[in-house]
C-alpha cells in the first residue's frame, strides 16, 4: 500500500511540475477546462503535453511566423541529372547499371519504405489512401498493387525485401486491420513492419497551442520528412541493420506507375556511392505544381551550392518560364517523391534529432471557443509545421538524380477530379499495360484519334514488366474491354 501511495505522490509531483512548465512557456490556456475533466482526460492531456518540445515551438513561432523565415533562392542553377537522352545514348552503361541493381537485390541488401500516413479526404474517400480501389478492372487497392509489385520483384530475384510501412496516428489501426483482413496480400509476415510517424502541434496566430477538445491539443503529422526519425525511433532502422540492409527504396502510396526497387535506379545509386538519390521527370508545363531539383547559388560567392528541391511556390515566374536554347524548360527536373537512401546516411541524419528545415502552412484548424464549443473556422487561423524528406538532399555528400518518363513511372492519385485523380491514374495504368501488349505484337483497340477504347489491366504477379509479359502471351491475344491478366 505504501508503494502505491508513493507512486501516486510521485505522479502528482510530476504532473504539477509539467503544468508549471507549460504555464511558464505561455500555454496555460490549455488548462482552461481542467476542473471539468475526468481523471482519464486529465492524464490524456498531460501525456500530450509531455511529448511537446516547447523550446522548439517557441523557435518555430519566432522564426517562421513572426519573421517568416524562407530560403533565399534568388539565384538558381539546374541540377546535374542522368537524363533520358544520356541513357538512350549509352545502352551498355544502362545494362551495366541494371545488372548492378539486380546484384544488390539478389544479395538481400534492399528494403522498401512506404509512406502511407494520409487519409483520402481530398478524394472524398473516408479511409486511408492506400485502401483506395484503384485497379481499373480489378478494383484492387493501392496497397495491394504495391504488395504485388514487391512480391513479384522478390520472386524474380529469389530474395527477401523487407517492407516498412509508415502510418500516422489517424490511420494506423485501420491500415493494420486492412492488411490483416486481406492476409497481408500474401506478403511474408516476417518481412512486413508497420511504424508510425510522429505528430506535431499547430500554433495559433499568437503562437499558442490549439485545443480541439477540452482534453486534446490539435496535432498533425510532422510531414514525410518525419520518416527518417520515425525509422530510427521505431526500431525499423535497427531491424534493417540486423538483416544486412544497405539501401532503402522510399516511395509514397499514391503513385500507380511506380517501379518499386527499380534495378536501374539502384545501380546508378550504388555505383555513384550515393547517400541519397532521386528520380525526376520533365514537368508537364512551367506551371505544374511540383518542386524541381536544382542548386541555389550563394549570393556572396556566386557559386552554386548543394542540391535541393525548390518548391513550386518559392520559384519566381521568370524561373518557372525560363527555357534552354532547345526550347526545354531550364528548371525541368520535377521531383516525384521516389528516393534511395543509404542506411548509414539516415543514421547520421537523425543522430541528435532531425536536421531537416521546417515548412509552415497557414491553415483552417478546428478549435474551441471560450465556452469549450468546437468551431470550424472559415479562414486560416493557425499554422501547421512539417518537414519534407527531399530536404535531406542538401545534407548528402553524393547524390544521383535519374530522369524517367512520366508515362511509364509517374501518375499519382491526389485529387478527386481533373489532373492527378483516380480517372487519370487508371487511364495511365491502362495505357502502360496497353503499351506492353503492343510491344509484344498484340492489337489494341483504339479509336480514330488513337485513344484507348478498352479497359485493361495486368497484375504484377502475372507480369512485372514488358519483357516478362512478352514471354507469357501470344500476339494473337484478343483484347476486349475489361481484360485482366492475373497469375
Amino acid at each position: 500500500m505504501m508503494e502505491v501511495r508513493n507512486g501516486q505522490a510521485q505522479a502528482f509531483v510530476e504532473a504539477q511540475d509539467l503544468m508549471k512548465r507549460v504555464r511558464a512557456a505561455g500555454h496555460g490556456h490549455v488548462f482552461n477546462f481542467w476542473d471539468k475533466l475526468s481523471k482519464d482526460s486529465q492524464r490524456q492531456l498531460l501525456h500530450q503535453l509531455s511529448l511537446i518540445d516547447f523550446g522548439l515551438m517557441e523557435r518555430l513561432y519566432r522564426e517562421y511566423i513572426v519573421h517568416k523565415k524562407k530560403p533565399d533562392i534568388s539565384a538558381l542553377e539546374p541540377a546535374e541529372i542522368i537524363a533520358l537522352t544520356h541513357q538512350r545514348a549509352h545502352p551498355d552503361e544502362t545494362a551495366k547499371m541494371i545488372a548492378r541493381g539486380e546484384e544488390m537485390l539478389r544479395a538481400g541488401k534492399i528494403a522498401a519504405v512506404l509512406v502511407a500516413g494520409g487519409q483520402a479526404s481530398r478524394l472524398g474517400f473516408d479511409k486511408p489512401k492506400g485502401e483506395y480501389p484503384i485497379g481499373p478492372v480489378s478494383k484492387k487497392s493501392l496497397f495491394q498493387l504495391h504488395a504485388e509489385k514487391l512480391i513479384a520483384t522478390a520472386r524474380r530475384y529469389r530474395t527477401r525485401i523487407p517492407w516498412y510501412i509508415m502510418t500516422s496516428d489517424a490511420n494506423a489501426g485501420e491500415t493494420r486491420a486492412f492488411f490483416e483482413q486481406n492476409n497481408l496480400f500474401g506478403y511474408p509476415p516476417s518481412d512486413i513492419f508497420f511504424f508510425e510517424q510522429e505528430m506535431m502541434p499547430a500554433l495559433d496566430e499568437n503562437g499558442k497551442l490549439i485545443l480541439d477538445a477540452p482534453d486534446h491539443i490539435f496535432m498533425n503529422p510532422n510531414g514525410h520528412g518525419g520518416t527518417l526519425t520515425a525509422l530510427e525511433k521505431s526500431g525499423a532502422l535497427a531491424d534493417m541493420r540486423r538483416r544486412g540492409i544497405e539501401e532503402i527504396f522510399y516511395f509514397q502510396v499514391d503513385n500507380v506507375l511506380l517501379k518499386i526497387c527499380d534495378p536501374l535506379f539502384i545501380g546508378y545509386h550504388v555505383t555513384a556511392n550515393a547517400e541519397m538519390s532521386a528520380k525526376v521527370c520533365a514537368k508537364r508545363d512551367p506551371y505544374e505544381k511540383v518542386g524541381v531539383i536544382g542548386r541555389v547559388v550563394d549570393p556572396a560567392s556566386g557559386k552554386a551550392g548543394k542540391l535541393m528541391v525548390i518548391e513550386y511556390s518559392d520559384m519566381s515566374k521568370a524561373d518557372k518560364e525560363e527555357r534552354n536554347p532547345d526550347g526545354t524548360l531550364k528548371y525541368n527536373a520535377g521531383s516525384i517523391a521516389i528516393h534511395l537512401f543509404n542506411v548509414d546516411f539516415i543514421a547520421r541524419e537523425v543522430n541528435g534529432g532531425t536536421k531537416l528545415p521546417w515548412h509552415v502552412a497557414h491553415k483552417q484548424i478546428p478549435c474551441l471557443d471560450t465556452n469549450g464549443k468546437l468551431i470550424q473556422p472559415d479562414q486560416p487561423n493557425g499554422y501547421k509545421f512539417e518537414t519534407f524528406i527531399f530536404d535531406a538532399l542538401s545534407d548528402a555528400q553524393r547524390v544521383a538524380v535519374l530522369e524517367v518518363e512520366r508515362r511509364f513511372e509517374f501518375s499519382p492519385v491526389k485529387n478527386a477530379a481533373g489532373e492527378d485523380s483516380p480517372p487519370t491514374a487508371q487511364h495511365d495504368l491502362c495505357e502502360l499495360h496497353a503499351h506492353w501488349l503492343e510491344q509484344a505484337g498484340v492489337k489494341i483497340p483504339r479509336d480514330a484519334a488513337g485513344r484507348l477504347s478498352a479497359r485493361l489491366e495486368i497484375s504484377p504477379l502475372f507480369a512485372l514488366d514488358e519483357p516478362e509479359l512478352a514471354e507469357k502471351i501470344s500476339p494473337d491475344l484478343q483484347v476486349r474491354d475489361g481484360l485482366y491478366l492475373e497469375s
